[in-house]
């Protein structure tokens, strides 16, 4: 896996030897490496250039999040399967994670208080494999997944926040 942080002065790494690496751009070298996952990590996203989370595969199973302020982990949550993708929302206080073994499912985080600490708001089924590919919408309202499965889902994930009630409305297109 790899991402560049929003503004611009570092990539984030991740691969096979289940470390996340973020480096910088302006020193051209490795400001931290993390060693906190126990299976290959794919699954990066950057809330800002300050807070940064990665996913664990089949045998880790964890999100985890980490300050580059700090350089530290500052939470961790197992996830109950492989985590495929990462991604925050650009107009809310959540993020979207989408899985693979053994579960297949999406979930949407809220991210409460001061280190934005992780809670399931709500678990998105009907994918019938690894759910592998997530893009956002330009709006940054929807996101669209992608699997084995040759279909494409559409789900509308993001509002302006509101917590009293769940905005979550779906579409799938089968590819055949």
């Amino acid at each position: 896996g790899l991402k560049w942080s929003p503004d611009g002065a570092m990539i984030a790494s991740g691969g096979n030897d289940n470390k996340l690496s973020v480096w910088s751009i302006r020193a051209g070298r490795n400001l931290v490496e993390f060693k906190e996952h126990q299976a290959a990590v794919k699954a990066i996203g950057w809330r800002s250039s300050e807070l940064l989370a990665s996913g664990g595969g089949a045998a880790d199973q964890h999100i985890r999040m980490f300050s580059t302020q700090s350089l530290t982990q500052l939470q961790a949550v197992n996830t109950g399967s492989q985590v495929c993708n990462l991604l925050f929302s650009p107009i809310s206080d959540q993020m979207v994670s989408t899985h693979g073994y053994a579960l297949n499912e999406i979930n949407v985080w809220n991210l409460e208080g001061e280190n934005a600490r992780l809670r399931r708001a709500d678990t998105l089924t009907g994918h019938g494999h690894r759910v592998l590919y997530l893009a956002g919408s330009p709006d940054g309202s929807s996101i669209v997944t992608g699997t084995g499965d040759e279909t494409l889902r559409f789900w509308k994930v993001f509002s302006q926040p509101s917590k009293t009630e769940s905005n979550l409305e779906s579409a799938h297109i089968e590819l055949r």
